[in-house]
């Protein structure tokens, strides 16, 4: 992978990071089930730790 498919991959995972997030909140204020939710923001958060670790190592 390339330092810009990198950074692509990056902020893609960053949109839907928010995206997610947000309807986390909504579940929480609507008393629904957030464990589903919250999974899977620790996966995204263990993705772009990866990532930023391939970022530092790739060449330029």
């Amino acid at each position: 992978m390339t330092k810009q498919e990198i950074r692509d991959e990056i902020a893609f995972l960053k949109s839907d990071y928010i995206r997610i997030q947000g309807d986390l909140e909504k579940l929480d204020a609507a008393g629904g089930n957030v464990e589903n939710a919250e999974k899977q923001l620790a996966q995204m958060e263990d993705q772009l730790k990866d990532l930023k670790q391939q970022l530092a190592k790739a060449p330029e």
